[in-house]
């Protein structure tokens, strides 16, 4: 089921598939199972965070699957009370030791933090790790364009993602445009707004595109976050989630379907009204 996931190159020549599984609240055996699942069913990008506590089960999932490591792109995140440089090193070090990896895939600052402002240091020692090996590529979630290019200029290392929350009701355009411009890897968070209930998936015009391409609401948004150019991690525990939202590169959305799906956008808020610019998450 994966050949007809699209794989994109990195800025650091690496690639990533066009689709993610993501992991939050998957924890303990059951959650091992659904990752286990998901990664049998096709999926090879795995996204999970030290904070998620759950890096283990992560491991234990790719110990059990039928898939070899090396096909497999595995991602977690610096959480914001290590970012001091030894400790943001230990802490990846300590990732590695839970999920029983000898690397990552892709490591991620989680939150830039400004008002403890030491992200400048948590990249640098990402940098670090990056040499040391611990990790093939380094990226950030929830980074502005203003924190972007401040770690750009003050080590010269362009992180290759960047992980921002993106789905219909904030389809952060300017945001978008400017990983475009310096080529930085757009990755969505809560791809389907599902903290706004389910309004965007019940609505009759997603509804109706659904039904002229014999897909779900869901499949739909997720083949806008694609045809965007996003890379789309939906949480996905049950079999029959895992495998539809797999099932979204068989058929393509036109302008004005896309354009429908980007209408919801015309409040452009966050769910939660976590601004990268104040919020701060340890």
């Amino acid at each position: 089921m994966t050949s007809n996931v699209p794989m994109i190159t990195m800025n650091d020549g690496h690639k990533i598939p066009a689709i993610g599984l993501g992991t939050y609240s998957l924890n303990g055996h059951t959650g091992a199972d659904a990752i286990r699942q998901g990664i049998d069913t096709g999926y090879r990008l795995i996204d999970s965070a030290f904070n998620y506590e759950n890096e283990g089960a992560v491991g234990k999932a790719i110990q059990d699957s039928s898939v070899p490591r090396d096909q497999l792109h595995i991602c977690s995140k610096l959480p914001g009370r290590r970012h001091a440089y030894d400790q943001a090193l230990v802490t990846i070090e300590e990732s590695l030791l839970r999920t029983g990896l000898d690397y990552f895939d892709l490591y991620i600052i989680h939150w830039p933090n400004p008002k403890t402002d030491k992200y400048v240091e948590a990249w640098q020692a990402m940098i670090e790790a990056r040499k040391r090996g611990y990790v093939r590529s380094i990226g950030v979630s929830n980074f502005l364009p203003a924190h972007l290019e401040r770690i750009t200029q003050e080590t010269g290392v362009v992180p290759c993602l960047n992980q921002i929350e993106l789905h219909p009701y904030f389809e952060q355009e300017e945001q978008r445009k400017f990983h475009e411009k310096h080529n930085i890897v757009t990755e969505s968070w809560s791809p389907l707004g599902r903290g706004r209930g389910e309004g965007v998936l019940e609505d009759e015009g997603i509804r109706a595109i659904a039904e002229a391409h014999g897909k779900t609401p869901t499949q739909i948004i997720l083949r806008w976050h694609t045809q965007l150019g996003a890379v789309p991690i939906p949480k996905a525990g049950s079999l029959a989630h895992q495998k539809e939202n797999l099932s979204i590169f068989d058929f393509e959305l036109t302008d004005e379907q896309m354009r429908v799906i980007s209408a919801f956008s015309k409040d452009n808020k966050r769910l939660w009204d976590q601004d990268p610019a104040e919020y701060e998450e340890f």
